[in-house]
């Protein structure tokens, strides 16, 4: 009878408890996913090395030595377009000494005077429309807030 009772307690243990299999699966998908991961985590930290040492080697230089053949051919245009702009402050400047200059300044400036009278007339001319326009919509709907109060009674 022990036996039996023994017997039937192993059959039991092996169908109903899993763990010992369950923990045995686990290991070895853990295991296989940092085999894999760590492999594909290697090839690309390669790769990077990779290109960075094609890009040090070769693109590099490539562009250093671009950077220096235009650099003289730049520098020389900044030179001239330098020039080009004192000469044009200088012109700037002799003209607005001359006397027909300062003429076309005043009445310039005149015209634009008389611009800002203008822009302030219209504007007041808005303001007022747009009181009166506030004015009607208020009015408006404090009546239709007294039709409003009539009809809730109801």
């Amino acid at each position: 009878m022990d036996k039996i009772t023994k017997d039937v307690g192993d059959i039991q243990s092996r169908l109903l408890d899993h763990r010992p299999v369950l923990q045995g699966e686990i290991r070895y998908f853990v295991r296989e996913f940092e085999e894999k991961r760590g492999f594909r985590e290697c090839r690309l930290l390669e790769n990077l090395n990779k290109m960075v040492a094609e890009t040090n080697e070769q693109v590099l230089p490539k562009c250093t030595e671009c950077m220096q053949d235009n650099l003289c051919d730049i520098f020389t245009r900044l030179e001239a377009a330098n020039h080009m702009t004192q000469r044009i402050q200088q012109r700037e400047l002799e003209a607005q000494n001359s006397t027909r200059v300062q003429e076309y300044m005043e009445r310039r400036r005149e015209d634009w005077e008389e611009f800002l009278k203008e822009q302030t007339r219209l504007k007041e001319e808005v303001d007022e429309e747009h009181a009166k326009a506030v004015g009607r919509l208020s009015t408006q709907y404090s009546e239709m807030k007294k039709d409003l109060a009539k009809f809730s009674h109801f």
